[in-house]
């Protein structure tokens, strides 16, 4: 394929392909293999302008809106996501290297974002607060304005959806700046929005290089909000710019989630579980359970039952390719760290020759002050850590991290379930399964894994601001 076969996608701007102001465009290949894909425009500083002044105009008429009207266009939303979640799809795959099922099934998650958030359009709901007779006084969550959101690699559609909906649907507009590494179905959302009936100006795109683009759209002085999903790192740099500029900012940052196996574990289930929480999407998951803590009486069952069941995960057919070339780097590095720090290597810890592919890898014999039991991977890496069994060990050890996105436990005491669920620093946790219900309830992190909530009814809290309002008769 020629480039000049290959699809090129200018910015999204006031309902409309905008080339970029510099002329400037990037070739956005297959992982591992180097064939374009398409080719996204180069954001500016003046894109950024035109993508959020064309926002700010848009917003008032948006906001005044009927809240049933606009959640008659999320919800037509959902419906052609559905309707061309293949394309989608195939569309996703070919930019991040994943396997059609873990594409397939998220652009059905990207869908039921918008249907989600299509039936909650009357909510948050303000509140009267009495004063007395003489007065009449009440709350009332009013929108932002111009939301910037900044979305990650590794699941672009699904993590655009899931902060435009509620935006939108809290009569905000939004600014998305997704990643140079996959763009395209976030772009194509925007044409989906469009053909929903979201009016121009709504729902804008603008592509290029986080350090530029993205800085560009945080400091803008038009964005009232900012949502970024990503490393602690870009973190830290986007707090400290909303910090000077005194706007709210919602992380979704990075984790080394605990998985906690307790000797009465329904084992089989324990043992799947396990698998599943560290090679979903070749562990490109900031939630991924990458630390498991097994209780020392069963810990060399539960290694040698992960090490049988592992040879049933295929790498190309289980899970797809590291997305980018840096990443892939990354993870490899770790293997000569796991060495250094003294860890067994029990299975993989090699990649596979093809394209970006990585065998899924677990180390034994690890303690926690290890670097591959503190920072985050980011690839299908599992460190195991023994523990005594009892409870009070296995939340230090959990805890003992400067992460808190999530954790799991597996236990059949549902009495020892919800006590240490209580005391896990975590901001989901998973109770005999990992990671089970997608969007309804809300999600976000402890520590340096962030900060604000998304999903569920709690996400459109942070779309809103409060104003109180009295009224003297």
């Amino acid at each position: 394929m020629t480039t000049q076969q290959v699809p090129r996608y200018g910015h999204w701007i006031n309902g409309a392909d905008v080339p970029p102001d510099t002329g400037e465009y990037l070739t956005s290949a297959r992982p591992g293999s180097g064939l374009p894909v398409c080719e996204i425009a180069v954001g500016s500083t003046a894109d950024v302008d035109q993508a959020v002044r064309a926002a700010a105009a848009a917003f008032p008429a948006w906001r005044d809106r009927k809240p049933i009207e606009r959640g008659r266009v999320l919800a037509d939303i959902a419906a052609r996501i559905r309707a061309d979640a293949d394309r989608l799809g195939a569309l996703e795959a070919a930019e991040a290297g994943k396997i059609p099922d873990q594409a397939n099934w998220e652009m059905e998650g990207a869908a039921a974002y918008f249907e989600f958030y299509a039936g909650l359009v009357n909510l948050p709901a303000g509140e009267v607060i009495d004063l007395g007779a003489a007065f009449h006084s009440y709350a009332r969550r009013e929108p932002f304005g111009v939301i910037g959101v900044i979305t990650p690699w590794n699941g672009p559609l699904n993590q655009a959806a899931r902060a435009i909906a509620p935006a939108l649907a809290s009569g905000n507009v939004v600014v998305c700046k997704p990643s140079e590494f996959t763009s395209v179905t976030t772009l194509e959302l925007a044409r989906i929005a469009r053909d929903a009936g979201a009016p121009s100006g709504v729902l804008n795109v603008v592509t290029g290089v986080g350090i530029k683009t993205g800085r560009a759209l945080v400091e803008h002085p038009g964005i009232r909000k900012i949502a970024f999903t990503g490393s602690v790192r870009a973190g830290r740099e986007i707090g400290k710019i909303a910090g000077e500029r005194l706007i709210p900012v919602s992380l979704e940052l990075g984790g080394k989630s605990p998985n906690i196996v307790f000797a009465d574990a329904d084992f089989d289930a324990a043992v799947a579980g396990s698998i599943k929480a560290f090679t979903t999407l070749a562990g490109q998951i900031c939630s991924s359970g990458t630390r498991l803590l097994v209780a020392e009486e069963i810990h060399d069952k539960f290694v040698e039952a992960l090490k049988v069941a592992l040879n049933e995960v295929i790498p190309g057919k289980s899970y797809g390719s590291l997305t980018t070339e840096d990443q892939f780097h990354k993870v490899l590095s770790y293997f000569a760290i796991a060495a250094e720090d003294g860890a067994t290597l029990a299975v993989g810890g090699r990649a596979t020759g093809e394209d970006w592919l990585i065998e899924p890898t677990v180390y034994t014999g690890v303690t926690n002050d290890m670097r591959v039991a503190r920072e985050e991977i980011f690839g299908p890496v599992l460190v195991v850590i023994s523990f005594p069994g009892d409870e009070d060990s296995a939340v230090a050890l959990a805890n003992d991290s400067e992460f808190g996105l999530a954790a799991g436990i597996w236990t059949r005491d549902i009495t020892c379930a919800h006590r240490v669920a209580a005391k896990l620093e975590a901001g989901q946790v998973y109770v005999n399964g990992w990671q089970a219900g997608m969007l309804e309830g809300p999600f976000g992190g402890f520590k340096n894994s962030g900060f604000g909530r998304e999903k569920g009814v709690e996400a459109l809290h942070h779309y809103t601001q409060t104003k109180f309002v009295v009224v003297t008769l």
